[in-house]
């Protein structure tokens, strides 16, 4: 007689364990602590076996009889359904360990192996944050464009069109190293082209006319902020590095005799060590910071402790106090300066000047004979630029 909801309910344990039969080989287990357990016994193969259906009331009467039923078809199909079920678990265990999230992180530790430099790792796990809550969770392999696409339009409905398409970058990167690695055969990503809102080019904002120039390094030279600060953005004119590489600069990289800053290649965006000349007005800067010097390794140390430098938006916090707008000037912006008023005073090889911003030929073949830094010339222009400089701000 098929068992009822009540008599589940009321099943008590005994001195010893039970079975209440229901049909079709389901039956309760009742344990002598009272544990009441859903099992199944079935022949397959000409041997008996039992499969376990989880316990009461977690499994109801109804969803054991279901499972039942399931069992049952697998014997009907041929197939034995405790295996089918180890395969089901094996599947499920693969679906989470071959998930978005998962292959993610693996990609960024790839790079992080690769020696990219921090702040493009911290840039690569920001825009991989984004499609966490919809895709993270997913099997990489079931990911459908149309589910990339909806992430990406959240981010586009923000007018974040910069970081769309970015991101729509970054995930074909992750999808390509999970093919490459046996987890996905397909990049959902590569069906989005066109897809998204192009965005309108900008340029970094930056001061070229020279009289406008050497008004900001007057205005830096009383500017109201910390000393330090104050020579970050006058190198960053003389030198027109990224202002990164300015920014966590240590004392150990700088040779004063040979009047040469070295920044390692684990810090530069082209992964390769950069020289940059240093002219006496960079020396005299550099000479003045020292006298500041504490137990900092870096020359610009935060104001909260020397073992970190100050943050990535020190720099242009004071350029915004004052008074100009990000539309006006950046940290970033004294390279343009420097690159533009140099290509146009027509002095210097175009190529001595792309070597001096630490660019990298993008022609493969131009690259291969391209080898030298051009250090004489560069030495030179770096003397004339902080002379130019000076006949900039003097001028005001």
């Amino acid at each position: 007689m098929p068992l009822s909801d009540t008599a589940v309910k009321n099943a008590k344990p005994q001195g010893k364990p039970y079975k209440i039969a229901d049909a079709g080989g389901l039956h309760l287990y009742v344990t002598t602590i009272g544990s009441r357990l859903w099992r199944m016994k079935y022949r397959y193969d000409g041997k008996e076996k039992l499969l376990s259906f989880g316990p009461y009331p977690v499994t109801s009467l109804k969803k054991a009889r279901m499972l039942r039923d399931e069992a049952k078809g697998c014997l009907f199909d041929g197939v034995d359904p405790a295996t089918r079920r180890k395969q089901m678990a094996l599947r499920a265990s693969d679906a989470r360990s071959n998930s978005f999230s998962v292959i993610a992180a693996e990609y960024i530790a790839k790079l992080e192996k690769e020696g990219l430099a921090a702040a493009t790792l911290k840039k690569n796990r920001w825009l991989l944050a984004f499609p966490q809550k919809r895709l993270g969770e997913l099997p990489i392999s079931q990911i459908e464009p149309m589910q990339v696409l909806s992430v990406l339009r959240e981010i586009e409905a923000e007018g974040k069109y910069e970081t769309a398409r970015r991101l729509r970058s970054t995930v074909s990167a992750v999808f390509k190293f999970a093919i490459a690695t046996g987890r996905a055969q397909v990049d959902p990503t590569y069906a989005l082209q066109g897809a998204l809102i192009t965005p309108q080019a900008k340029s970094r904002a930056a001061l070229v006319k020279r009289s406008e120039l050497g008004e900001l390094l007057r205005r830096i030279g009383s500017a109201n902020c910390h000393p330090r600060i104050a020579i970050a953005l006058q190198l960053l004119a003389l030198l027109a590095p990224r202002p990164g590489e300015l920014r966590l600069a240590k004392w150990d990289e700088f040779d004063f005799r040979e009047k040469v800053w070295r920044i390692p290649s684990e810090r530069t965006k082209m992964r390769r060590e950069h020289r940059v000349p240093l002219p006496d007005q960079s020396l005299d800067l550099l000479h003045q910071l020292a006298l500041q010097r504490g137990k900092s390794e870096y020359l610009f140390q935060s104001i909260r402790t020397f073992k970190k430098p100050i943050s990535e938006n020190t720099l242009n916090q004071v350029l915004r106090r004052m008074g100009y707008s990000k539309e006006q000037v950046t940290a970033h912006g004294f390279r343009a300066s420097f690159s533009t008023i140099a290509n146009e005073s027509g002095l210097w090889n175009p190529d001595a000047i792309e070597r001096a911003l630490a660019h990298v030929e993008a022609n493969d073949v131009r690259r291969a004979y391209l080898r030298g830094e051009h250090w004489e010339e560069r030495m030179k222009m770096a003397e004339w630029w902080a002379a130019e400089l000076d006949r900039y701000r003097e001028s005001c």
